[in-house]
């Protein structure tokens, strides 16, 4: 009788051990509505993969990304269903991309997916990793030659590595299967105007044709961009204005009719542009650094040290900004 006494508190003491166990950080958060009526269901049923799959979408829907990629995680490892890795890599990618390349690497072994590919190069983009994420992507194409996002993708990543040819003639193929895609025919309208490649002049003009409620500044200025770079800047200013009367929040247009007037030498004509962007955009900061040329030309070291410093305080990416103010003393 004494053993089986010892033995009975043995195992509610095991018992209550492995609930101990089972707590989790998130606890408090699952007892509430409305995540309570799907955690009373797992704790039933613990091994039912899609009520864990169901609480983390809930969870993820409300913002709790941690339990949520908690609940995916313990579905993915009942049963090995595409849509728990879709939502763990979307999860991982948002917060730990190094995460998600494990995981991605480790789900492509048991289920091939050309999406979870994407996922990959992405995952090794954001950890500047883009030799490995152009093998991902020359893989896909391979198998996939239509596959447009891989495309894309490709396209941005040869140009940062100075392949400009290469670049060009995968959006140029991503183009050919999507013509009417906007994203795609304005990126290659932009490469064509900074290539100095008259094609953008037909393109734009049939970006132009397609603009059905006529409002899209775009084409415009692909086109003002070209001419400025092949020397006739009046036909540039003329359509930087287009494009600025089509949306007048068009910075890029603002900014371009400004460097032409700089470069002419009228620098009140260029400094009013500039001016002007701040004042639609107070954080526009390239355009600070633009004025601070305009003060230095003038003398205005110390005007032109402070704009600059405003320049690289707003984008650190502006790098001469810095250099310029560290050349005044």
């Amino acid at each position: 009788m004494k053993i089986f006494i010892a033995l009975s508190v043995l195992i509610i003491c095991m018992t209550a051990c492995n609930q101990q166990n089972e707590k989790t950080p998130y606890d408090s958060i699952l007892q509430e509505p409305p995540f309570d009526i799907l955690t009373d269901s797992i704790n039933r049923e613990k091994d039912n993969d899609a009520l864990y799959y169901r609480r983390g979408l809930i969870l993820k829907e409300a913002n709790y990304t941690e339990p949520a990629l908690a609940d995916f995680n313990k579905a993915w490892s009942l049963n090995k269903r595409e849509e728990y890795a879709v939502h763990i890599s979307s999860i991982l990618l948002d917060k730990k991309p190094d995460s998600a390349q494990v995981f991605l690497e480790s789900a492509l072994r048991i289920i091939p997916s050309v999406f979870f590919e994407l996922q990959l190069a992405e995952a090794y983009i954001l950890q500047n990793k883009n030799d490995e994420a152009l093998k991902v992507y020359d893989e896909i194409l391979k198998k996939e030659p239509r596959q447009i996002d891989a495309l894309m993708k490709r396209s941005a990543l040869l140009e940062e590595k100075g392949q400009s040819k290469e670049s060009l003639a995968s959006l140029e193929k991503a183009y050919e299967l999507a013509p009417f895609d906007v994203e795609i025919s304005y990126a290659l309208a932009y490469k064509y105007a900074e290539n100095n490649n008259p094609k953008v002049i037909a393109l734009s003009d049939s970006l132009i044709r397609m603009d059905s409620s006529a409002s899209h500044a775009e084409p415009y200025y692909f086109k003002g961009v070209y001419y400025a770079n092949t020397g006739n800047k009046e036909k540039a200013l003329q359509l930087f204005n287009q494009a600025i009367q089509k949306d007048y929040n068009f910075f890029d247009a603002h900014m371009e009719k400004g460097v032409i007037y700089f470069d002419q030498g009228k620098l009140d004509e260029a400094y009013k542009t500039f001016e002007l962007v701040i004042t639609i955009s107070p954080s526009y900061a390239n355009a600070y650094f633009w004025i601070g040329k305009i003060q230095e030309k003038h003398g205005l070291l110390k005007e032109a040290k402070l704009n600059y410093q405003r320049a690289y305080g707003l984008d650190k990416s502006i790098i001469q900004a810095k250099q310029a103010a560290d050349k005044i003393k």
